[in-house]
């Protein structure tokens, strides 16, 4: 459900509103918009709305109607802007306007290569740079990708001009390799549905990149998302 707050709404009652919906097994996202602030919570609706319509402080309560509830504009009107920061300590934005470009190989395949790519790319105008250092291959023959190594050719190549970098994670296992390292996730087309990879991932707070599956719905893929 949206929750619509009370402009000036004390400090006391924010939290106590905060604390009511988290001990009945909601989880609370405060959004502040231009015109108003809003809890946004999402849970097994186990409380009548009413009964939080009636706590001080709150303006209105929107019960969201999609299944998917944190991906929905119910829930958040206004767009979202990831900002992502890079090593020469600037903030590259994506959303809003402003079309984002991300670049870079299929593959990372040499610290040469990945040098004169992130070059390019960056002179192109891209502000990030993506690369694949784990490569899920339809055959066991394929080159699988360089793993760790590549990661840090990756990273290093990305560093030289100021460029966070995305990669795509196919394995659980592969998080305490990739996660002080990796400033975006991507998750492809195969794993779309592999709820224990999301999950995990969602639990990092990076951004991530989520393809839509083969054959998936647009349902199911934002529902992946959620």
């Amino acid at each position: 459900m949206v929750i619509v707050l009370e402009r000036g709404i004390p400090l006391r009652d924010r939290e106590n509103l905060k604390s009511f919906l988290e001990r009945n097994h909601f989880k609370v996202n405060e959004i502040r918009g231009e015109e108003e602030t809003i809890f946004g919570a999402v849970g097994k609706m186990s409380i009548d709305p009413r009964e939080v319509e009636i706590l001080p402080g709150v303006d209105r309560v929107i019960p969201i109607s999609k299944p998917y509830k944190m991906a929905s504009r119910e829930f958040k009107k206004e767009d979202t802007i990831v900002e992502i920061p890079n090593n020469w300590g600037q903030i590259i934005k994506i959303g809003g306007t402003r079309v984002t470009a991300i670049a870079g190989p299929c593959a990372v395949e040499s610290r040469e290569q990945m040098m004169e790519i992130a070059k390019r790319v960056s002179s192109a105008g891209a502000v990030l740079l993506r690369g694949g250092a784990y490569k899920p291959r339809t055959s066991p023959y394929a080159f699988q990708g360089m793993g760790e190594e590549g990661l840090k050719i990756l990273k290093e190549a990305g560093d030289a001009y100021g460029l966070p970098i995305a990669t795509e994670i196919v394995s659980v296992e592969h998080i305490p390799v990739m996660k002080d390292l990796v400033d975006v996730y991507q998750i492809g087309a195969r794993n779309m549905q592999n709820f224990e990879l999301l999950k995990r991932v969602g639990e990092l707070e990076k951004p991530v990149i989520l393809k839509r599956g083969l054959s998936a719905t647009i349902e199911e893929w934002l529902m992946a998302a959620e």
